[in-house]
């Protein structure tokens, strides 16, 4: 699942970079949904002329856009990831093995490795390293990378937590309400890549809100909670 906001340049690179036939051969059925979140370009029509999926989300937000698009997935299983060619989707037959064989049910990833520092801004960087150091403090369950995008987790814990968050937050809340909750969970590294095409981040703004929701969020009791577990591999299996 990809949610996109005046993407369309990139989205060949990133539709095509989803490996559907390896997928097919390891016995994973794959759709591509694309969550067209209110752009002025051609996004929907590139998308759906790729054979994507194409779900309308008028309303922008980076949470918004997921909120719409899980109510439209159908697979038992849900990957995710950005439409500017920086997470790499031709991991997906790994990341999916490491799934299966690590018996995990929300998988996410961490692009703050010293090989990826070229890909992001230093003032991003640090952003994330402060943002990622406080959500562990609240949270207390080790996760490095609080802000990545990229996730593989089973669709039932979907329906399991509350996220709230319409915008950037609901990146880091996603997480935090998984292990939270006590699904089992795992963290491994990824390569993170060069953004292509305009940036949608308002740093200042973005990290504000991000900010703001860890506390409340840290605060906020939610029915069914009960400890986390938690395993980190250095390497996917």
């Amino acid at each position: 699942m990809i949610p996109a906001l005046n993407e369309a340049p990139n989205l060949p690179t990133v539709v095509n970079s989803v490996p559907t036939s390896a997928l097919r051969a390891l016995g994973w059925e794959t759709e591509v949904i694309i969550v067209d979140n209110a752009s002025t370009d051609d996004t929907a029509a590139v998308a759906a002329a790729l054979g994507a999926i194409v779900v309308s989300q008028p309303e922008r937000g980076y949470g918004n856009a997921y909120h719409a698009g899980f109510r439209a997935a159908k697979g038992d299983v849900i990957a995710t990831g950005d439409a500017d060619c920086t997470y790499p989707f031709d991991s997906l037959p790994e990341l999916l093995g490491t799934l299966t064989e690590a018996d995990v049910e929300f998988m996410t990833t961490d692009r703050l490795r010293r090989e990826n520092r070229s890909a992001m801004k230093r003032s991003h960087t640090v952003a994330n390293y402060a943002l990622s150091a406080l959500s562990r403090a609240l949270f207390r369950n080790g996760l490095r990378d609080s802000q990545s995008g990229m996730w593989v987790f089973r669709r039932y814990v979907w329906d399991g937590v509350d996220v709230k968050s319409t915008g950037m937050a609901f990146s880091q809340e996603i997480k935090n309400a998984a292990t939270r909750a006590g699904y089992r969970y795992l963290e491994v590294p990824i390569e993170y890549r060069n953004r292509q095409g305009e940036v949608k981040l308002n740093a200042l703004p973005d990290g504000m809100a991000n900010l703001r929701q860890l506390f409340e969020h840290r605060f906020r009791r939610s029915a069914g909670e009960r400890p986390a577990r938690y395993e980190r591999r250095h390497t996917p299996a």
